[in-house]
């Protein structure tokens, strides 16, 4: 690295140290963000207009992103939807009625996701509406156990209800799609680190995203470095993607600029991800969703309840999507193999 990229930090600068977004309630407030679409790669990379369709295959699973005129929704778009699930998860904490149709002032939105609060702040936010309402999705992933195979956008649509002369917005509603809020209604969420919106590129807001649902609150993750830019939808070679993770790697290791995990290389094609602290870590088998214990009674139930399918195979599965431990493993577990059955039949 050069002495001036030694010096410069890769976060931007906290425009607004003390945003009223966060002052109301820290914890409920807190950035959230829905586990499907953090999990999978649905929005953009790429920082130019972006038309191409892609679909992405996980297993069973299958997510299919195509366009509008003005290009698929990025990940810099997504702030918007992370502010509207905040405020929706803030309002579920306080016992208040919820509604898909958010209304909020464009101005909070920008403190709110560290952007500037100027002219072309505003801009930025009426392009990402449009490419978030433009951008539809056709999928078989579940949320708030519902699987919509039906065309669908991440937003409904939006409205830009008062309007300056000047042409700056004052107010925005968005109405969220019904996939993102059967997400919400069942708490299918994650907390965000506020250093998320400081971050410079898409790609280490795409890997802090995985690492968050996937590390979570474990010591560390190790993925392979193919399986990794799948999952962050990346389209370049796998060449430029390894160079482009080896820049991350060192960059962090100079300023520990991504959020709540430190990332490095494990070897030359696995990428492993550790906990900082700043998430709290599991400590004890007890709270280790991968230290669970299945007993044999409980996978030979399991096998009874999924029958064709490899029953290791689904405790992979299981371990992968539970969050934290259960009261009763097995049940969980047989749970778990029975749901995916009735959804997929035999193997």
């Amino acid at each position: 690295m050069t002495a001036l990229s030694k010096e410069r930090s890769p976060l931007l600068p906290d425009r607004h140290p003390t945003p009223d977004f966060f002052v109301c309630d820290i914890f409920d407030a807190a950035p959230k963000g829905d586990m499907a679409s953090m999990e999978h790669p649905i929005f953009s990379l790429s920082t130019k207009p972006d038309h191409h369709i892609r679909r992405y295959e996980h297993g069973d699973n299958f997510v299919e992103i195509k366009p509008s005129a003005d290009g698929l929704a990025t990940v810099h778009d997504r702030d918007i939807l992370i502010y509207c699930i905040s405020q929706v998860m803030a309002a579920i904490n306080d016992e208040r009625e919820v509604s898909q149709t958010i209304r909020f002032k464009a101005h909070e939105l920008l403190k709110a996701t560290n952007r500037m609060t100027n002219g072309r702040g505003y801009e930025g936010v009426k392009a990402a509406l449009e490419r978030l309402a433009g951008t539809r999705i056709n999928t078989n992933i579940i949320t708030g156990g519902k699987e919509i195979f039906n065309n669908f956008g991440l937003i409904d649509r939006f409205e830009i209800v008062r309007e300056t002369r000047d042409g700056r917005m004052q107010e925005v509603e968005v109405k969220l799609s019904d996939w993102v809020f059967n997400a919400l209604r069942h708490n299918e969420v994650l907390t965000l680190s506020r250093n998320y919106f400081r971050l410079r590129k898409p790609i280490e807001r795409r890997i802090y995203e995985l690492a968050r649902k996937h590390c979570g609150r474990q010591p560390e993750w190790r993925i392979s470095l193919s399986l990794l830019q799948k999952k962050c939808g990346a389209v370049s070679s796998q060449r430029e993607f390894r160079r482009l993770m080896a820049n991350i790697v060192a960059e962090d290791q100079a300023h520990a600029h991504i959020p709540d995990y430190a990332v490095t290389f494990e070897s030359e094609d696995m990428v492993r991800f550790r906990n900082r602290g700043t998430v709290q870590r599991i400590t004890s088998p007890e709270t280790d969703t991968h230290a669970m214990h299945i007993s044999a009674d409980g996978y030979e139930e399991a096998r009874l309840v999924a029958p064709g399918w490899d029953i290791y195979v689904l405790e992979q599965e299981w371990r992968s999507w539970i969050t934290e431990p259960p009261r009763n493993v097995d049940a969980a577990f047989v749970g778990f193999c029975r749901k995916w059955y009735e959804r997929r039949g035999s193997a």
